[in-house]
């Protein structure tokens, strides 16, 4: 199997990718009734509802390695799920598409085995960003939406999609990219940044944490994203899909 992303990126992954509750609670309410359930790019087994048969599919033995979860895993490619068709209620894939080959492949393979319902977490690249990659990281923004599928290009491979708006609380626990939108200072742990894979495609990630920190001694942050603070949440592009 070729060595996936993870495999490198995610050696301290559980630490700094714990599910945020709030996040948890939507999908679960997205998946619905179902009795079974593929999660497919599972990671490290972070929003698997419980109380169902899941089986995870994960590339990445470090992922594998750091689960939680006692569900199941099968080491697998997206794009090559190794089910018989109509084999799960239904599917679920959390913020993964972008670390897929082919994610219409993967969407399809999704589709076929699945009798009911697919839900996906994911970013909506028509998002404008937020402070990070408006002030200190425009590649981080520009790669994102080379990298992630566009929900209407979702919905041409899975058909008509509800969509519904993910806010990140001020407090996430998950360390996504957007999760630490007010606590700035946590992307300047390389830990952190190790999590989030977007970091790890861009050239020059040194000048960015530089003037982001000069930014934080200075006041600067706060005189320019100080009034963000006031917010419990943000909508920062994040989605989820149900198909």
């Amino acid at each position: 199997m070729p060595e996936a992303i993870y495999d490198t990126l995610g050696i301290d992954y559980a630490r700094y990718r714990r599910p945020e509750p709030r996040i948890a609670a939507m999908l679960d309410a997205a998946i619905g009734a179902a009795r079974s359930a593929v999660n497919v790019g599972a990671g490290a087994g972070s929003y698997e509802p419980s109380g169902i048969d899941l089986v995870a599919v994960e590339p990445s033995a470090e992922m594998v390695r750091q689960r939680a979860s006692s569900a199941p895993v099968v080491r697998a490619m997206a794009e090559d799920l190794p089910f018989p068709d109509r084999a799960f209620d239904a599917a679920i894939a959390i913020l993964t598409l972008h670390h897929w080959r082919d994610w219409r492949r993967g969407l399809r393979e999704m589709r076929r085995v699945a009798r009911g319902r697919i839900v996906l977490l994911t970013w909506d690249p028509g998002h404008p960003g937020f402070w990070l990659t408006e002030q200190y990281f425009p590649g981080i923004l520009a790669t994102d939406r080379r990298i992630m599928p566009p929900v209407a290009a979702i919905a041409e491979v899975l058909g008509p999609l509800e969509v519904r708006p993910v806010p990140i609380p001020g407090d996430c626990t998950d360390g996504f990219l957007g999760a630490y939108w007010a606590r700035p200072e946590r992307y300047l742990d390389s830990g952190a940044r190790q999590a989030i894979s977007t970091f790890s495609k861009i050239p020059d990630v040194e000048a960015g944490l530089e003037q982001l920190a000069a930014d934080l001694r200075s006041g600067a942050w706060q005189e320019r994203n100080g009034a963000l603070l006031g917010a419990s949440e943000l909508d920062l592009g994040y989605r989820v899909l149900i198909a």
